[in-house]
């Protein structure tokens, strides 16, 4: 699937201030959600609200505090698509 050209820079970005050890699981679960977001919303291209519902899918509360870090220092206005939700 295609991807905005700035959404997928500022994901690789992200990415890549992950972990070593997290990094490869990470990449993998947010592309495949990312993708299927964008699919459930009809696009055939992946947008940055697709990328930021799928961090917000399934994230270990472990690892929620630098999640929501690594979105805000990579660019990526989460509060824009109404995230967090409350639970």
């Amino acid at each position: 699937m295609v991807w905005e050209d700035k959404t997928e820079a500022k994901f690789r970005k992200l990415i890549s201030k992950i972990p070593v050890f997290h990094r490869h699981i990470t990449e993998s679960v947010v592309i495949r959600e990312a993708e299927t977001n964008a699919k459930e919303r009809n696009s055939d291209r992946v947008e940055e609200k697709d990328v930021v519902a799928a961090f917000f899918s399934d994230v270990p509360s472990p690892f929620y505090s630098m999640m929501l870090r690594l979105l805000e220092q990579n660019g990526f206005d989460y509060k824009a698509y109404g995230f967090p939700k409350n639970k």
